[in-house]
């Protein structure tokens, strides 16, 4: 592995190489500081005036949800087609890390990695919920002529597979170039400032770091709420305990202490070996259901709606309910936008500095053509497969058993997986299912908080080497956080947690678009510079050439 690669390693004890537009220094310690105090603030404030915290979340979803629906929309696809865009012509070509750069990884570890540090625990937890939720309400069935089934799942497919990559392989593709091309650290802020006037670099250097600390702050905030509603669920419907809040404070100290423990230990003695659990039980729990399920049908809607999503894709990208703008929205939820694709966008926004980040780490020595295939790609297939598995058969045992899941959805949303595991025949299957459920929402959660924490530490010490107590305090105010989401939501608890995402996606969303003009332009100067190189060498051998004729 390269030397400058692996001193990027959070737990390496090499110092990281400078780079000439990244502050150093004092500049860590304004970021580090500024965003625990702002972290801080948030904990204090919602401890203190809980009401008040919970009327200012929905107010401020409500403005997101009224104002800025297209631009989620229209940003999504934007990344999307902008991937496309490096992927093409002269562009694909470019190595990264330079043309003697040598993959790191072979394919099939490469391809896992990718699908291990993305979205878990969301399509774990909405790979169900989500399908019964929109199956008797999604625009998709006014568009096109499709059973309401089959609409379900792909509003599912949207939501989790190309669209939700793109987001993910834009931020990377950024990082990627910025750190193995042109020698920057693997920062926010380097990947921006270029394009700024020297004197304004250092200040932009540090807001553009505290707003992608923060993104990642509530969005792994989001997914540790939604992993404790799902794990204390999993834990009640397998062991049959009745524990009420307890078990869900129990579960968010045990996660934290996990995870700490974790981030503490470092990559290889904590999250390699988590990651490895999780491919296991993966493919234990879609296989099962596969098989144990019904089969048949599962065979038959998986390459229909695969089929449908693909074909009807480019409208669901650019769909923003216009007609729910002629008058003024009362609350986030009267938008069905709002309540998903909103939602869903932002939730991916967040986690995409950290998921962006380390999949630009392990993507040295692939061309720009090969990364986003394999980003866009396989994520997506897998994406595809285990909601059209997993989310159809939830489907089929709730048209064909009197709405049994939905019943569950109805009276708890994390419900929605195990309720559907319950109607499999042979029940020492189910209790191995359900048991493979139930440890995989707790172990995708350790993975991305572990990840996580580690992009961030480095984000915050780019000069010296992160301390293991800073990403430890990072994983107890992620905890607390969530805590609070859950405590402060009432009966509307989802509604409260998704807002986390949205409170940080927004002004991170600017960072990437800076990013990506400034990838573009950087990309353009670099490939135009390199076929100038051939003709200025060919000039100066003419006039070489010229010059000794002359002398003769």
């Amino acid at each position: 592995m390269d030397s400058r690669v692996r001193s990027e390693d959070p737990d390496s004890k090499e110092a990281r190489p400078a780079s000439a537009v990244t502050p150093r220094g004092w500049d860590d310690r304004i970021i580090k500081s500024v965003s625990l105090i702002l972290v801080g603030v948030v904990v204090v404030f919602t401890v203190f005036n809980g009401e008040a915290a919970a009327h200012a979340i929905g107010v401020f979803r409500t403005f997101v949800t009224r104002n800025f629906t297209w631009y989620f929309v229209v940003l999504a696809t934007l990344a999307l087609f902008f991937c496309i865009y490096m992927a093409v012509g002269r562009r694909g070509s470019i190595v990264l890390g330079g043309e003697d750069a040598k993959p790191e990884y072979g394919r099939f570890a490469w391809y896992s990695m990718l699908f291990a540090c993305g979205q878990g625990i969301g399509l774990i937890f909405w790979s169900v919920a989500e399908p019964i939720l929109v199956k008797n309400d999604n625009p998709i069935q006014d568009r096109i002529s499709v059973d309401k089934l089959d609409g379900a799942l792909i509003w599912g497919y949207f939501h989790w597979a190309v669209h939700a990559w793109a987001i993910y392989c834009v931020v990377a593709l950024c990082l990627a170039l910025s750190f193995h091309n042109r020698k920057a650290a693997m920062t926010f802020r380097d990947a921006v400032v270029g394009m700024f006037p020297e004197g304004a670099r250092r200040t932009v250097g540090l807001v553009v770091e505290v707003i992608a600390i923060l993104a990642t702050v509530f969005g792994l905030s989001t997914s540790f709420a939604f992993a404790a509603m799902q794990l204390t669920a999993g834990l009640e419907q397998t062991f049959n305990l009745d524990g009420g809040g307890v078990i869900r404070v129990l579960v968010i100290i045990g996660i934290g202490v996990l995870a700490g423990a974790s981030v503490y230990l470092g990559i290889e003695k904590g999250m390699k070996r988590v990651s490895e659990v999780n491919s296991i039980l993966s493919i234990v729990l879609v296989v099962g259901v596969l098989l144990a399920g019904p089969t048949l049908y599962l065979l038959s809607v998986l390459p229909q709606t695969a089929g449908q999503y693909f074909w009807s894709m480019w409208w669901m990208g650019t769909w923003a309910d216009a007609s729910s703008a002629m008058a003024p929205l009362h609350s986030w939820d009267d938008s069905w936008n709002g309540v998903w694709t909103v939602f869903i966008w932002c939730w991916c926004w967040a986690f995409s500095p950290f998921v962006g980040s380390f999949i630009a780490r392990i993507s040295r020595g692939r061309s720009v053509r090969e990364f986003v295939i394999g980003v866009l790609g396989i994520p997506s297939a897998i994406c595809v497969i285990w909601i059209g598995v997993v989310g159809g058969a939830a489907l089929f045992y709730d048209e064909t058993r009197g709405g049994v899941v939905t019943e569950a959805v109805g009276q708890d949303t994390s419900l929605g997986l195990f309720a559907m595991l319950k109607e499999l025949p042979w029940q020492p299957v189910v209790f191995i299912l359900l048991l493979a459920a139930t440890i995989l929402v707790g172990t995708y959660y350790l993975t991305s908080l572990d990840s996580g924490v580690h992009a961030l530490s480095g984000f915050v010490a780019s000069a010296t080497k992160p301390s293991r107590v800073f990403r430890v305090t990072l994983v107890a105010g992620i905890a607390a956080i969530a805590f609070l989401l859950l405590s402060i939501g009432g009966e509307s608890v989802v509604g409260t947690v998704q807002t986390g995402t949205i409170i940080g996606a927004l002004p991170y969303t600017a960072v990437v678009l800076l990013m990506m003009v400034n990838t573009a332009r950087q990309t353009n100067l670099e490939l135009r510079s390199r076929l100038e190189e051939p003709a200025s060498d060919s000039s100066h051998a003419d006039g070489v050439r010229e010059q000794d004729s002359a002398q003769d």
